[in-house]
């Protein structure tokens, strides 16, 4: 991001994003409804014509399953429960919404099957229509109306004893739904039903498998990580068989930052699961954290060739990895993919808000918009928008309160992360604190913070702009100069802010030749104008008087301002007196006649005064050849 400076020239800073650039999706810990369920496959018939449902389920191919029930259905076969079947089917393949539909037409016709998972049966009663309307508040959990999921499941009758894993998911849907509506008093009702069952005597021990695994996605979701992988780790312990655990707590060692343990907890699943989706995609999140977007790729590789065999192309049916495709490519096809994504993945729309502000193309304006729906809750977040305001103040600069607002949402975000506990010693929170101090114009103080992290950012571009222009505005010019040719984006090089800071720190650090160099590989604009005057300024203050007199010559042939024909004269007398004093060779003074020759009619009679009288007079009398 661009922040204004209080020195004489203006200076911009450049807002480094958090560690990942975007932000890669994983899977969130949902409701579990069951754990482990196990279902046998037929035996004894290799050659059997038709397949059977039951080696679908095995397998959980629920794609196979409902292709073979709709083929059923269509063809008037007499399954026992078929639609339910087909319902469950629909539900752990994702299509919530035909699932939903069959709950409401068995509702209306058929009644339900008892029991606490979608297990098929047909017999009719209120029981069973309760439970059928429990499998349906589920499907609405998945389609995500958590308002009509957590009406529907509190409408339902509690199920009492008579059917104690019926009323514990009910109790566990409502606590979930609770949480996504964020109603503190129904997640407090429910959460102390859930530990209260839970510590029944009679309570089965996959129920009570079941409650802590809620339990623990209810801390995932609410960010306290540490609590959900004390009971992921209790339950691993207690159910060694249980491979998908080390996915939940994988994702918790992702979430607090431990990539690599991460990635080595995922192990036991892909061996048994090496094409699951879940656990290849946060792997490969992983690999971006600790790596780069290349190496994050080659870990689908066994998704993309078991896709490439089995049928579409995997990226087509799955939004996660559609999405993390951008991230890991750097936001390559952000706008084709993100907008869509914006309602399903979370990240999706901090990710096209980050493309906005980091990429050619982006609007800014467009990403403030888009931040008008995320309410922050982590720290990254908090972050972003707090880059986001800083961009769009510095934009709005000249009109007024509302660019100073923004610039000051930015400050008080900015310190909001770098102050907290939880972040005041990590990277991001440095980097939030200094950039706090920055737009309160205390360069002394944010450079504190910025030499604390300067090893871990010595190749970063934005980095390097905050630090040099940091270092330049106290004095240390000759720290800023190296900071700021370290620089190597050509947008950043070309910026105005960039080129004028450099060439002031080339000027007081005593090369002002490569500053007039710098100015003159620029196209001729109104910021090389004030360029130019930057160097004028700068070179005649430290006695730097040829190429002073150069820079005022260009200037005043630009603009006949008298302040620039007396500068460019008081500049051809100082380099005068460098040549007499030895520390100038006889040749400038050649080359300032000639650019005193070239000024306006008007000047001629002092121009010649000046060389006549006073340049040849001298150079006549210690030998110097003037023409």
């Amino acid at each position: 991001m661009m922040i204004s400076s209080s020195v004489a020239i203006p200076s911009y800073c450049h807002q480094s994003f958090p560690p990942d650039d975007y932000l890669t999706s994983c899977c969130v810990v949902i409701i579990i409804i069951t754990i482990n369920r196990r279902v046998t496959p037929s035996k004894g018939r290799p050659h059997s014509v038709k397949p059977e449902l039951i080696d679908f389920l095995y397998k959980r191919d629920y794609t196979g399953a409902i292709a073979l029930l709709e083929f059923e259905e269509a063809v008037g076969d007499r399954r026992p429960a078929l639609p339910l079947w087909l319902a469950l089917c629909y539900f752990h393949n994702g299509q919530y919404d035909k699932a939903i539909e069959v709950y409401d037409t068995v509702i209306l016709v058929d009644g339900g099957a008892p029991g606490g998972e979608p297990h098929p049966s047909t017999a009719a009663s209120d029981k069973e229509e309760e439970a059928v309307k429990l499998w349906k508040a589920c499907c609405l959990y998945g389609a995500c109306e958590y308002e009509q999921c957590y009406q529907l499941a509190d409408s339902i009758g509690d199920y009492g004893h008579d059917d104690q894993a019926s009323s514990q998911l009910r109790t566990r849907l409502l606590l979930h739904a609770a949480h996504k509506l964020n109603d503190e008093a129904a997640m407090m009702k429910w959460h102390q039903r859930l530990t209260k069952g839970d510590s029944s005597a009679s309570s089965p021990s996959s129920t009570h498998h079941q409650q802590q695994l809620t339990l623990a996605a209810i801390q995932y979701l609410r960010n306290h990580y540490q609590q959900a992988t004390d009971i992921y780790k209790k339950l691993i312990v207690d159910n060694p068989d249980y491979k998908a655990l080390n996915v939940y707590l994988a994702l918790c060692y992702y979430k607090m930052d431990f990539y690599d343990v991460a990635a080595e907890m995922l192990q036991p699943y892909l061996v048994a699961h090496p094409t699951s989706v879940i656990a290849n995609n946060l792997k490969a999140c992983c690999h971006y954290q600790l790596y780069n977007g290349k190496a994050a790729e080659d870990v689908w590789k066994p998704l993309v060739e078991h896709s490439a065999q089995h049928g579409p192309r995997v990226y087509d049916h799955h939004d996660i990895l559609r999405h993390n495709k951008v991230v890991f490519r750097n936001g390559d096809g952000a706008l084709q993919v993100l907008p869509q994504l914006l309602d399903i993945i979370p990240e999706a729309r901090l990710n096209l808000i980050i493309y906005h502000l980091r990429a050619p193309n982006g609007d800014p304006q467009e990403a403030f918009n888009l931040l008008k729906g995320v309410e922050p809750s982590q720290p990254r977040e908090h972050i972003l928008k707090a880059v986001v305001h800083a961009v769009v103040g510095q934009q709005q600069q000249g009109d007024g309160a509302g660019a100073r607002e923004s610039l000051q949402t930015a400050e008080q975000l900015f310190h909001l992360v770098g102050a907290s506990a939880s972040e005041c010693d990590t990277i991001p929170g440095r980097q939030c604190m200094a950039s706090c101090l920055y737009l309160r114009k205390q360069f002394e103080d944010a450079l504190v913070y910025l030499k604390s992290i300067k090893a871990y950012f010595s190749a970063d571009d934005d980095f390097n702009w905050n630090y040099g222009i940091a270092c330049a505005a106290i004095g240390d010019y000759k720290e800023g100069q190296q900071a700021l040719l370290s620089i190597h984006n050509p947008k950043y090089r070309s910026e105005f802010i960039y080129l004028s800071w450099l060439c002031r720190c080339l000027v007081l650090n005593g090369d002002p030749v490569s500053a007039w160099e710098v100015y003159t590989r620029q196209e001729p604009t109104s910021d090389t104008f004030n360029l130019l005057h930057i160097i004028a300024n700068d070179c005649y203050k430290q006695g730097h008087f040829f190429i002073a007199c150069k820079a005022f010559d260009v200037l005043e042939r630009l603009d006949p301002d008298p302040e620039f024909w007396d500068a460019k004269r008081g500049s051809a007398v100082g380099v005068f007196q460098l040549v007499i004093a030895g520390m100038a060779p006889p040749e400038q003074l050649q080359e300032v006649v000639d650019l005193l020759r070239g000024t306006r009619e008007h000047q001629i009679p002092q121009v010649e005064y000046i060389i006549n009288r006073v340049f040849k007079k001298w150079a006549g009398d210690n030998g110097v050849y003037l023409e």
